[in-house]
Order: structure tokens, then sequence, then C-alpha cells
């Protein structure tokens, strides 16, 4: 298939879309000359295309190193819709399969070959590539998910350590690297352990103005995420997070028996069980996914309208990744976690359990530092996040703290109260037991401890035990606290500690919010994007043709029309084919396709 040379024309009438976005045409500018590019682009930015228009305007064939087979069926599947010539090659395929993949990339047969990194680097793939580049028919290489190649990151690839060796073996043809989650740390070990000193670097805003992002202190954490799915998410898609497997399966069940379609996903469920759910998941509507980290990455499924974690992740770039497969369309979703003190605890109990090198160790514990200051922050979440990778923003308006400002208030008195309780019970103890002391509980345990004799036993009666919770969980986020991993989570005296008991330093504190935060819930995503009801009467029709036209072509429904393009049409009603080519992602491709079956509905 032929397309127009310029990347504008390939854009629209391939893609569907009018203009590029962000640095997104300079990119493509770049790599399209040949030029060698990082390019950290949050998730549903616009990625694919900086390497796929390239691909699609200079000789050959592209090869896209991807790390998930989801991924690459994903886009592949939404390549052919658009009429481009792409196939994957990885160890799904039969060998008759791949063999035959293999023939028609040497005889020029795609436009993109997405293909696994442990293929990629196998002598007889390498061979083959040289006998492309030696024809001039290797357009680009593109490595998608780069920062599986940061050893601090929990996305570690040790076959992305290898990749380098393009550069080495192919130095005349471009690379781009790619990914969604970057801080300067895994930047420049990106750019060090893929040979791309000299680079050029492109950095889009890492702001998902569509994300509302709200953290809620954990109580019940079961019931509050329910509560939170009934009033705003009822039959959408959306990924709950877990720490362990067993509860990933735990809660999924639970869900189930509220009568909420919930599959669960990790690592060790048999291969064909999981599968089925990604499947399902990707190809069904209103699915939620109840996974472990291992669910996600690459995952290209653009209406996921929630993401909610009930652990608390190890990092603000794990929390970044996560919640951005929230809402790749651009339309609203929401970014859920319930957090407690306990969280923390097992969070540094598994930093310290690890057996990496203390350097990794250090680092993971100040990524963790950082993510605490997220959740325990009184000032808008997005400019503290943002922040993180090095952008200045303005308050959102579109997070829990912006929409209820919590009230600040002195707390060195409490502070002092508690930091006197760790002290005085000799720096052995955790919060739950801290908390009876200060409230005057004698519980068997500060029975056994004699603790009901100290100076500090009863103190604390002004506030109750869910303040006290927060204060410790406070004074650990804020340094005044450490916790001690050898000692099962006890609570250790740190940083300025001693100067706030001399009374030489004053603590603020976040006042708790009594319940749920005053946010308004959706009733539809149709009226969330401000369709009238005849517009989303017309939105659900369109939905209900593409469900029918998705399962015709065995591909999810999103890889047909994403949901924002189902939204314009619903909003505009598009009444000829000159109209319709119009709507962002409606390519030649699609029109020709689908054209009249569309204008059929839009003039019913």
């Amino acid at each position: 298939m032929s397309f127009p040379p310029t990347a504008r024309s390939v854009l629209k009438e391939v893609f569907g879309y009018t203009a590029f976005r962000g640095p997104q045409e300079d990119i493509v500018a770049h790599v399209a000359a040949g030029g060698d590019c990082l390019v950290l682009m949050p998730t549903g930015g616009g990625k694919s295309l900086c390497y796929q228009i390239p691909a699609l305007l200079r000789p050959g064939t592209g090869i896209v190193v991807s790390p998930l087979i989801a991924l690459m069926q994903d886009q592949v599947a939404a390549l052919r819709e658009a009429g481009v010539r792409a196939a994957f090659l990885n160890s799904s395929l039969p060998a008759q399969e791949a063999a035959a993949v293999e023939r028609g990339l040497l005889a020029g047969e795609y436009d993109l070959l997405y293909v696994a990194p442990e293929r990629l680097l196998t002598p007889r793939f390498l061979q083959q590539l040289e006998r492309l580049r030696a024809s001039a028919q290797l357009a680009l290489f593109a490595i998608d998910e780069a920062h599986c190649v940061s050893q601090w990151g929990h996305d570690f690839r040790p076959e992305y350590m290898q990749l380098a060796l393009l550069h080495e073996r192919f130095p005349d043809v471009p690379r781009i690297a790619l990914t969604a989650t970057a801080d300067r740390v895994t930047r420049e070990e990106i750019v060090q352990r893929l040979g791309l000193t000299g680079a050029r670097q492109f950095v889009a805003s890492f702001d998902r103005p569509n994300i509302r992002y709200r953290i809620v202190e954990k109580a019940n954490a079961r019931a509050q995420l329910l509560a939170f799915l009934r009033a705003e998410h009822a039959d959408e898609a959306g990924i709950v997070y877990c720490l362990s497997r067993r509860k990933v399966e735990e809660t999924a069940a639970w869900l189930a028996e509220q009568g909420v379609t919930a599959l669960a996903y990790h690592a060790g469920m048999a291969a064909d069980t999981r599968n089925l759910h990604q499947t399902r998941f990707q190809r069904e509507e209103g699915i939620v996914i109840v996974a472990t980290i291992a669910f996600g990455m690459g995952i290209d499924k653009p209406d996921v309208r929630f993401v909610a974690h009930l652990d608390l992740p190890k990092s603000i770039e794990g929390y970044y990744q996560e919640t951005g497969r929230a809402g790749r369309d651009g339309l609203p979703a929401d970014a859920w976690m319930a957090y407690g003190l306990g969280d923390v605890v097992n969070q540094r109990r598994m930093i310290d359990a690890s057996t990496a090198e203390q350097q990794f160790k250090r680092i993971a514990a100040a990524k963790l530092d950082a993510l605490l200051g997220l959740c325990e922050a009184s000032s808008c979440r997005r400019v503290r996040l943002l922040s993180y990778f090095d952008e200045a923003s303005a308050p959102c308006g579109n997070c829990d703290v912006c929409l209820e400002p919590p009230q600040v208030w002195d707390g060195t008195e409490a502070a002092r109260k508690a930091l006197s309780c760790v002290y005085r019970t000799g720096q052995r103890f955790g919060a739950v037991h801290l908390v009876d002391v200060l409230l005057g509980k004698e519980t068997e345990r500060v029975q056994q401890w004699n603790h009901q004799e100290l100076s500090t036993f009863g103190i604390g009666t002004e506030l109750d035990e869910k303040a006290w919770r927060a204060v410790f969980r406070q004074l650990v986020a804020q340094g005044l606290l450490a916790v001690d991993h050898a000692g099962h989570g006890s609570l250790l005296l740190a940083g300025e500690s001693r100067a706030v008991l001399a009374g030489g330093k004053t603590v603020q504190l976040r006042q708790m919010q009594a319940g749920r935060a005053k946010v308004a819930s959706k009733r539809s995503m149709a009226a969330a994007v401000g369709l009238d009801a005849a517009a989303e009467q017309l939105w659900q029709r369109l939905r209900a043709w593409r469900a029918g036209v998705a399962k015709e072509h065995g591909v999810p429904a999103y890889v047909v029309f994403h949901d924002a393009t189902l939204t314009e049409l619903a909003r505009t009603r598009p009444q000829s084919g000159a109209e319709l080519g119009r709507v962002s992602g409606v390519g030649t491709r699609k029109l020709e396709r689908y054209g009249e079956a569309l204008l059929a509905l839009l003039r019913d």
C-alpha cells in the first residue's frame, strides 16, 4: 500500500487525525530524517505514532521491540484495521506461522514488524536484519517500554540490557526509545544502557488532566472500593491493583459476589486462565480486572475508566504508570487509592528483605518516601506528582485535595506525645500498640510489657484511634519516625524528632476528612462528556454497532473506533462522507469500510 510522502497526510489518511499533539510532529520529522531519540510521553499521549509514521515514510520495514505479547497483538490488529501492513513475531506463534512471517519480512511485505526482545536477539533473526540492511530495507528500530532496561524499576527485563547491540551492528538505522515513565535517574540509565548518548531527547508533559486523583484513608478497603465502583463506575472497565496474588484472588471473588464482573490476573495463575481473563478484559465491555503489577504494561485499552489501588505501589513511577492506564482515550477517568500505615510497613519490610545491593535498597527507600509525600500532601496532588518528574504546574482543580482542601492543624503537641511514647516504649513497637498506650487501653499486650506504668499511658485521649493512626502515618511521611524493618514494623525516632521533643520544631498535620470526599459522581460516561439525552441514545447505538463489528472481525471494540470518536460522532452527527472524514479517528480506510453503515446510523 502506498502512502503520501508527508507526515501530516499519513496522519490523516491512515490514522484519521488532523493534527499532531505536543512534540509528535518534531519527533516524527527527526526519526524520519534518520535521527536517534529518546521519547518520554505519558500513556495515551500518542507514543506509537512517533515511530509508526516514520516507518511508513521511510523505505523498508520498521522493527518494533515490544515486551508483551498482548501489546503486539492489539497494535497489529489496530494497524491492519487502518490498512497498514503489520505483523508480529513472538512465542505465541506456531513454528510454521513464525516461519511465514520471517519469509514475509525478507520479501518486503510489512511496513511494521513487532518482535519480542528475546526473539530479536537470536542469531537467526539478527542475520535476517543484516540481509534487510544490505538491501536498504530497514526503516528504523523502535524500542517500546524502554524503562524495562532499568534495574531500579519493577518492569526490569534482562533482555533489554542487550539492545545496545542494535547501535553497534546497525549504526546507520535510526533508533527511537519510548517510555511513559522515567524519572531523571531512570532516564540516564536508559541513555547509557541503550547507547543513546548524543540522541535527542523529547520530554512531553506528564500531565493527564482527564484523570482525577483520589487517595483515601484505608478503613475497610474492600467496602470503600465497592462504594466507589457503585457510585461512579457501575458496568465500566477498570483495573484494581493488589500487592499479593492471594489478595488478588480473594478481592476478585468478593467483588464477583457483590455483582461486579471481576476477574483475577497474576503471574501464578495457569497461563490459559490468565490469557482468557486478559482477552475478556480487552474485548468485552465493563470487565473489572483485579491484578498484581504483572498486568497492565503496554495494555492498549483506551476505555479503562478507573484504576484503583488497594495496596501502596512501590514508587511514584509505579503509581504514575499504573494510574496512567486509565483514560487513554482522553475522556474522564479516576485514579483511586486506599492507603494506610500498614502499607508503609509492608513496603519497607519488602525493601529490607530484598537480596538486592544496598544502593538499590537506598534508592527504593527514597522512591517510597517520595510516594508517601504524595499520599500525605495537603496541597494539589497533581502539582506534587508532576514536580517529581521536574515539571512545574498550577493546582489542577481535579484531585481530592483541590476539590475538598484538607484543613491543616498545629500537631506539635500530638507529635510530642507520639514521639515520646515511641521513646518510652523502647522503640520496639508498631503503631497499633503505641495507640493503645496513648489511649490508656489496658490490653493484654500493654499489661504484658507493664506499659500501663509509663508516663505516656493515657495521655492521648483527646484524639481517637483513627486520628492517632493518621498522626503516626504523617510522622513517618515527614521523616520524624522510621520503620524498623528488622523489628517487624517497629517505629523508631528519626530525623528531627528530638528537636520536636525538645520544643525546637513545630509540626503541621493534615486534618483527616470525615468520610468520603465530596466529589460529584457521574451518571454515565456519555453524561460526563456533556452529551444530551438524544446524543447519549445515539452514542449507545454506535457502541452496540461497534460491538457487533468487533465481534465479526475478532478484535477488541476500541480497535474499530475509540470511545472518543464515537462521542464526537454522537455530538456532531455528520451527514455526509466528507463531514464524517473530518471526525478525529476516522481515516481513509475506515471511512471506506464503515462510512455507509455509520451514516445510516447517524441519519436515523
